[in-house]
């Protein structure tokens, strides 16, 4: 029976101990919370919160205190056996009470009795025992009261704690809700401004005569600047004058016409020159249904009477030594068109879309590199078919790539093995200076003939009439593009504000603010520019753009810095190849990659 008592009394100080390290803990706790919402709600008053990372913080609460909430369901659990046990314990407390009452009298008797009793020893063997009871009697009473009263206080803990987490999970749903409705409305209000920011950069690229194949695009970009002789050739009529000249245009994928006009001066015929921009590739004849291919407002033309019908090389390269490149033109179009239309069931449009139709044959040495390239394959015409996949592939092409060819995946189309990352170039490449003197489409390489190359190869785009029509930007202009990229840089959620401050656009940041949201981040702005520099990863690609000024030397991701450019650069000004920003608003996410130049005078 004592061994019981000690055993009950051992359980009721360890679920006492117990009760009250566990309470402690989650006090702590629920006061971090309250801080926690507390600090919610000051940046939700503030309008200062970043939107992602709050939400995460609330995600993160309310794990936490569904954690704290399985904590109480325990303790729940603990005080409903502590009340199941209590029902024992009050019992045994009457009990106990009235045997210590009624053994206290006993002592005392037997007090009496030691003083009168002949036998001493076994009167204090009695008296001892008695006190003995009456002491267990007393310790028992005591620990089964400390029991109740544990117990009470822990039922009232608990019930503040199921208070306080009824008020936490109350105030987190209102935090929630007030986020939730600040996050729709901001997006609504992004979403909006996005889709005016892809407006602009879309109209800067409508307003820029960009070139998409060489045929109609011969006039060339504005000579602002004479790379060979070091001059500004279109003054603004200011300065220091900043100029970004990008180096090639569309997509830099596949045949580059321009280089391939080159490759054919340079004495290499067609096959050469299309496994030039073309990988693992084999030729084979294919024939359309009917030998006929469905052009758009045209219905079905016979496949080499369209293949004759194309303007995407001027007719003067036959006689310029180009004749070479004419055959490698056709069979990439053959390729693209039977790819496109899949095997001649659907229609292919007459736009540099798909492929230029002018309505008519070309006539001259066009129509004979037509007909000699396909003199083999009978009705059919000559494709080429990747030996990776089988497939007769979409051979790609465009008027100038700068002297770089680039992968599909690259320009943020599907990634094709019959697609390859080169230099056009048959000299080692190591360094912007090699590309603009040794690529195949340059205007700076000169061959025999003195036949210079593609217009397009070293352009900067874009003029305003204002500075004698050229594309150069002064220096406050360029420090509220390199401003606003720091801004972007520091918290990306202002991006919304940062369209060109020329087109009085809703909520755009001029300079001046934009300075002062950059302070009010902790960041530094540049107030003076001395250098700027882009630095390309030895692949073709510019991957960092150097500035320098009164903040010292900074160092910033050259294609994040292109499409804020692209976005706040006034008038049209624009660097190209690029692509328009998604409403997620990662810059840097599409894949346009450009190797571009920057030039001040």
């Amino acid at each position: 029976m004592k061994k019981f008592f000690i055993l009950i009394s051992v359980f009721i100080l360890v679920f006492f101990f117990t009760g009250k390290v566990n309470s402690q803990s989650l006090d702590d706790q629920i006061n971090q919370i309250k801080n926690e919402i507390s600090n919610l709600n000051q940046q939700l008053n503030n309008k200062k919160t970043n939107f992602q990372k709050t939400k995460e913080q609330v995600s993160s609460i309310r794990q936490r205190i569904k954690i704290i909430g399985d904590e109480i369901i325990k303790k729940e659990t603990e005080v409903k056996k502590g009340e199941e046990t209590l029902i024992y314990q009050k019992n045994l407390l009457n009990e106990r009470a009235r045997s210590y009452y009624k053994n206290l009298s006993k002592s005392s008797f037997s007090l009496i009795n030691l003083f009168l009793a002949n036998n001493l020893s076994f009167s204090l063997e009695n008296f001892f025992y008695q006190k003995s009871v009456v002491d267990e009697d007393k310790n028992t009473i005591i620990k089964t009261v400390l029991y109740i009263k544990n117990l009470e206080e822990k039922k009232k803990r608990l019930e503040a704690e199921k208070q306080q987490m009824l008020i936490l999970n109350r105030d987190l749903d209102i935090i929630s809700q007030k986020l939730g409705q600040e996050i729709n409305q901001l997006q609504t209000k992004i979403a909006q401004l996005t889709a005016k920011q892809q407006e602009l950069i879309a109209k800067k690229f409508a307003e820029n005569p960009i070139p998409r194949s060489a045929e109609t695009s011969l006039g060339g970009c504005l000579p602002d600047y004479d790379f060979i002789n070091n001059k500004v050739i279109n003054d603004p009529g200011f300065s220091p004058k900043f100029g970004f000249f990008s180096l090639g245009s569309a997509n830099k994928v596949g045949l580059n016409q321009f280089g391939a006009y080159g490759r054919a001066k340079n004495g290499q015929g067609f096959k050469q020159i299309l496994e030039t921009y073309y990988n693992n590739i084999r030729y084979e004849c294919r024939s359309f249904p009917n030998n006929k291919i469905k052009v758009q407002g045209y219905g079905e033309i016979n496949i080499k009477d369209y293949l004759k019908g194309l303007g995407e090389m001027p007719l003067s390269w036959g006689s310029s030594g180009g004749y070479e490149a004419f055959k490698a033109q056709v069979v990439a179009a053959s390729s693209y068109a039977y790819s496109y239309t899949n095997n001649g069931e659907r229609e292919i449009c007459t736009s540099e879309s798909c492929q230029v139709y002018l309505g008519k044959n070309k006539g001259g040495s066009w129509d004979r590199a037509v007909d000699e390239v396909n003199q083999e394959c009978g009705d059919g015409v000559l494709v080429m078919v990747s030996n990776d996949t089988n497939q007769v592939i979409t051979a790609w092409y465009s008027s100038t790539h700068g002297g770089v060819i680039l992968r599909s995946g690259e320009v943020g189309w599907s990634d094709k093995p019959w697609t390859k990352h080169a230099f056009d170039s048959d000299e080692p490449i190591n360094s912007l200076q090699d590309l603009l003197f040794k690529s195949y489409d340059s205007p700076f390489k000169i061959d025999a003939s003195t036949i210079k190359s593609s217009p397009w190869f070293y352009c900067n785009w874009g003029s305003r009439p204002e500075y004698n029509g050229s594309a150069w930007l002064t220096h406050n202009e360029v420090l509220e593009i390199v401003n606003a990229y720091i801004l972007f840089k520091l918290d990306s959620s202002t991006f919304s504000h940062l369209s060109q401050v020329d087109k009085n656009i809703p909520d755009t940041w001029d300079d001046n603010k934009v300075r002062q949201e950059i302070k009010n981040r902790d960041g530094s702005y540049f107030s003076r520019i001395d250098f700027m520099q882009t630095v390309w990863d030895g692949t073709g690609i510019s991957r960092i753009i150097t500035i320098r000024g009164d903040i010292g030397e900074k160092q910033f991701n050259a294609q994040e810095f292109k499409d804020i450019f692209n976005l706040r650069a006034r008038g049209n000004l624009i660097i190209i190849p690029s692509c328009l920003i998604s409403q997620s608003n990662q810059i840097g996410s599409c894949k346009n990659y450009a190797l571009y130049d920057v030039v001040i005078k």
